[in-house]
């Protein structure tokens, strides 16, 4: 029979220490956790701040001010916007990525988060480490418009007239490098159709380009431009989502109009700087989600053109995680960069 070497003297100290310690080390990680739990249970106890990367006006600023409104009612803290735009949404970011960490200055942000880390050579944050995900708030569709006089009527005949006459069709990018801009270079890369483009500031000024007959086309949200589809002064052709929108039920998605199993999905989602307690980021989770489900707010978002979706933070960390895969592949092809 083998006999088990004694431990010796050193060992057996340091055993002693070990077993002594675990104790300590386990009421250390109790008083963290609900700590933790505590803070989770104050907050918010001042201000909240939402920084939203773009001008005033637009449909993501529309979004979060009522987000901001119903989190008001609901904390008992007041909720400031601020918009905070240029770089293509980077100066917004930055902000709140040298942020304290404690969920106090939450971001804004969409898919042009995960554009904006491939397309820069260079960042002021890391675009995959900076944030900490909240939620997934609403699916914005992305609308194609043409200016009825272009005598475009359908997504198909565009498409025509694309691959026939190429870079014919001037199209109004809301910005350089956004999801119009990668979405189009999807489409053409699947179907050789060529397009000119043209980048502007916002997708405001793009469409208002289109209305005044400047340029033929404008891919934008959706809620930009459902008034002036209505009106009859643009006329829509497709959404780029994988469902019509309840908004504009008549107008088609991709598609069904010409391009099969062809999506692109725009959405705006809430984030906080990396390192905020997960007990926070679970709180504002949950009371987002509330003020998002409650069927007055629903309403709104809906007749706004949103799509209401909600989640986990983890469901929007796999969106970016699938985002940088597909788009990268994109633009890698297309080779297009902002320095």
């Amino acid at each position: 029979m083998t006999s088990l070497p004694f431990p010796t003297r050193g060992a057996r100290h340091a055993l002693l220490r070990a077993t002594l310690a675990a104790p300590v080390l386990l009421a250390a990680l109790a008083v963290s956790a609900q700590a933790a739990t505590d803070e989770a249970a104050g907050f918010p106890s001042k201000p909240v701040h939402i920084v939203v990367p773009v001008a005033a006006g637009g449909s993501a600023d529309k979004l979060t001010r009522l987000i901001a409104e119903r989190l008001t009612e609901r904390w008992g803290q007041s909720v400031v916007v601020e918009n905070l735009g240029g770089a293509s949404g980077t100066i917004g970011a930055a902000r709140v990525a040298k942020s304290p960490a404690d969920g106090y200055t939450l971001l804004q942000q969409g898919e042009g988060l995960t554009l904006n880390g491939i397309l820069f050579d260079r960042l002021p944050y890391d675009g995959q480490k900076a944030f900490t995900p909240v939620i997934k708030a609403v699916v914005n569709p992305q609308i194609l418009v043409v200016n009825p006089k272009t005598g475009i009527g359908d997504f198909r005949a565009y498409l025509a007239r694309a691959k026939a006459r190429p870079h014919s069709i001037s199209l109004g990018l809301p910005g350089n490098g956004g999801i119009a801009h990668v979405a189009h270079e999807m489409i053409g890369q699947e179907t050789g159709a060529q397009f000119n483009y043209i980048p502007y500031s916002g997708g405001g000024p793009a469409t208002l380009d289109v209305l005044a007959g400047h340029v033929d086309a404008t891919l934008i949200t959706l809620a930009a431009v459902t008034d002036h589809v209505r009106a009859g002064k643009l006329r829509a052709l497709a959404v780029t989502t994988d469902y019509r929108s309840g908004a504009l039920p008549e107008v088609p998605t991709m598609a069904e109009a010409g391009l099969p199993g062809f999506a692109v999905e725009s959405w705006q989602g809430y984030f906080a700087p990396a390192g905020t307690p997960p007990a926070v980021v679970a709180k504002i989770n949950r009371d987002i989600q509330a003020v998002i489900a409650s069927p007055e707010t629903r309403a709104k978002l809906e007749d706004m053109g949103f799509k209401v979706t909600g989640g986990s933070p983890a469901d929007l960390g796999r969106t970016l995680a699938a985002e940088r895969i597909r788009y990268a592949k994109t633009i890698q092809t297309a080779g297009i960069s902002l320095r």
